[in-house]
């Protein structure tokens, strides 16, 4: 009986906000609301720009140590074990392999903006 409720009542929601987007007033639309808009980026320039690498290795690297935190984190119940000495094994391992990837990507000049 509260499935059938649930259902109802969202059905019932979802047409009456479909119902009140229809019979709204269409806006004013012009030029500038409608062009696309990209943040430093010429929207009718060329598509097919170059692309920065140095900009592509920092969002690697950025990328590399935002999925460090999102293993380390879940590790103590991901691990499921009560040895702690061997969680904080694991956990250091990850850290000194990434660490070690951060220094390699460091002596190669790959975080330096300025060429």
């Amino acid at each position: 009986m509260n499935l059938l409720i649930t259902l109802f009542i969202n059905i019932s929601i979802s047409l009456i906000l479909i119902l009140v987007a229809f019979w709204l007033p269409q806006t004013n639309t012009y030029l500038e609301k409608v062009s696309s808009y990209e943040c430093g980026f010429d929207p009718m320039g060329s598509a097919r720009l170059p692309f920065s690498m140095k900009f592509f290795l920092v969002a690697i690297t950025f990328l590399l140590f935002d999925l460090e935190i999102a293993l380390l984190l879940p590790l103590p119940w991901a691990s499921q074990t009560s040895n702690i000495t061997l969680m904080l094994t694991m956990a250091l391992l990850l850290i000194l392999i990434l660490t070690l990837g951060l220094a390699y990507e460091w002596t190669q000049k790959g975080l330096e903006w300025v060429e």
